[in-house]
């Protein structure tokens, strides 16, 4: 009998930031350890990690953390939870090891415990043991794990779909799910994203043939974005590029690296003849794939947008395809970016997100998995709130009573004593970690909230320059504004801000003693509220005195 916890520190109510931990009397299960984009409001941010803290705390407990695929909503985190604690063990399939040496490799991190699983092999941990079963997905080896306790196994899925047509490295083993369906779960946590999608996934995420009518309906360059781990889809417009007379070139030496490791791998069949090197980047007809790696969603479509990019220039008769459908918190970008490319004249085609799926399981395909794991309890997970209700109504109409199903938000504890569900409202504390540029250190939603105010109000600095003997005032009060005020037109408002900055200098100096800090308080206090009242402008306030 075991006193088992499982809660998110990322995940839930979101999409994206995937980290599901299980605990089993002292021994500590994770499953995956993922990353999201940030949204508009997160400035200068360019990914978000869930906070770990409580992992280093209780890194000697850790047995691993066991990945299900290796897109980076799911192994993103992986860098920066090893710069912490270098030693914890990673888990995963082949092919996800590989996606996590190439990441490792760019960050310039070092893991010295990665371990590549077997599929149908248990790795044993004396009390418990976890059983990785394949299951589908965009990205080959994706993987469902099965913990095994002494009270029944906990089932986390990982991203799947049912798709019986699906190669070898994307298959999914339903015989074997429907073995450990028989042998007592006692939890399944599923993914929720498409919970409110009717029917099954399959055949929406397929697009071959919409690829095929885009490369036979244009003859001149098409610029093709792709997310570099879907493989699937890189297969598939590869498939379709064979048909024809055109040539691919791959840009960038990520997504080089990421097609060359399937190639070697053998994750990928694609005629190496087909792919072409910079000097094929201007021929007619030929095929350019560009992709996005922890960076802004379409970043590289608006460097090309704008110029920026170092290869490839746009020409009038060119065509932006984007050969994957809009998702949860991109949607605005993306919209911006078309938008941008409609005023150049550019032609831009993109998959309807109604017709065309992401690899994410819709009701149907939630409720086979139900049906094949047979829980006594259900715990949605990955999604916005909203569509973990979808999903736990989805459990509920296939029997599984509303007490058993549980709805919760990331750190929220729920736990099983002896093989039930015990109600005890216990939390841990939860964070997001924001990651700019190439620190490993939070930005903070101090540094945040700097970034907002100047973005929306700007920025005022007040300079002037005392004797260093006398104290008494030599230059200014000047004061220099960016994003503020139109300079020319408000010279009145600066000069009033001007006198108010000398009487408070002023003030604060007696006896050739001058009290800095107090300075800088009454000046952002002052000015900042008479900016208000004129401009109705709060910009950041920056007060900097100098002596000589």
């Amino acid at each position: 009998m075991s006193k088992i916890n499982v809660f998110a520190l990322g995940g839930l109510n979101e999409d994206g930031k995937n980290m599901y931990v299980v605990e089993v009397d002292s021994n500590i299960y994770i499953f995956d350890a993922g990353l999201k984009y940030p949204k508009d409001r997160y400035l200068g941010i360019d990914y978000i990690i869930p906070s770990f803290d409580y992992l280093k705390t209780n890194k000697k407990k850790i047995k691993g953390i066991f990945l299900s695929h290796g897109h980076e909503s799911n192994i993103g985190a992986i860098s920066d939870i090893v710069i912490d604690i270098p030693d914890i063990p990673i888990y995963g399939a082949k092919y996800t090891i590989e996606m996590l040496k190439i990441q490792l490799s760019y960050d310039n991190v070092i893991a010295n415990n990665l371990h590549e699983i077997k599929f149908n092999v248990p790795i044993d941990f004396k009390k418990e043991t976890i059983f990785p079963i394949r299951v589908t997905h965009s990205i080959p080896d994706s993987t469902l794990y099965v913990l095994n306790t002494t009270d029944g196994s906990v089932v986390y899925s990982g991203d799947f779909i049912f798709d019986p047509t699906m190669p070898l490295q994307f298959s999914c083993d339903i015989g074997r799910l429907a073995y450990v369906g028989k042998q007592n779960v006692l939890c399944l946590m599923t993914e929720s994203m498409y919970a409110d999608k009717p029917g099954f996934t399959t055949p929406e995420h397929r697009v071959g043939g919409f690829i095929r009518k885009v490369l036979n309906s244009e003859d001149n360059r098409i610029i093709m974005s792709v997310l570099p781990a879907h493989i699937y889809r890189i297969q598939e417009i590869f498939d379709e590029v064979s048909k024809t007379n055109r040539q691919v070139v791959i840009m960038g030496k990520l997504l080089n690296d990421i097609i060359n490791r399937s190639l070697d791998l053998k994750y990928l069949n694609i005629n190496r003849n087909k792919i072409g090197d910079l000097t094929n980047l201007n021929d007619k007809g030929v095929v350019v794939l560009v992709s996005d790696l922890k960076e802004k969603p379409y970043a590289n479509l608006e460097r090309i947008l704008k110029d920026n990019d170092k290869y490839i220039k746009l020409k009038s008769d060119d065509t932006i395809f984007i050969t994957e459908p809009m998702y949860m918190g991109v949607e605005k970008r993306m919209v911006l970016i078309m938008d941008e490319f409609a005023k150049r004249q550019i032609n831009v085609v993109a998959l309807d997100s109604k017709e065309h799926l992401l690899f994410h399981p819709s009701k149907e395909d939630i409720m086979l998995m139900i049906q094949l794991m047979n829980p006594k309890y259900y715990f949605p997970v990955k999604g916005n709130y909203k569509d973990q209700v979808e999903n736990a109504n989805l459990a509920n109409k296939l029997g599984i009573k509303r007490e058993n199903i549980i709805l919760k938000q990331n750190g929220d504890i729920v736990t099983f004593l002896n093989g039930k569900l015990i109600e005890n409202n216990e939390k841990i504390k939860t964070d997001e970690i924001l990651i700019d540029g190439k620190s490993q250190n939070d930005i903070g939603e101090v540094v945040l909230k700097d970034r907002e105010m100047l973005a929306e109000a700007g920025i005022v600095i007040v300079t002037a320059t005392l004797d260093k003997k006398t104290k008494e005032i030599l230059a200014g009060p000047e004061i220099l504004t960016r994003g503020c005020i139109y300079v020319k037109d408000n010279m009145d408002i600066l000069k009033e801000g001007s006198d108010i900055s000398k009487d408070i200098i002023i003030k604060n100096t007696s006896n050739n003693y001058v009290d800095y800090n107090n300075i800088k308080q009454e000046i952002r206090s002052t000015l900042g509220k008479y900016f208000y009242e004129t401009t109705e402008c709060r910009p950041m306030i920056i007060t900097v005195i100098g002596e000589i």
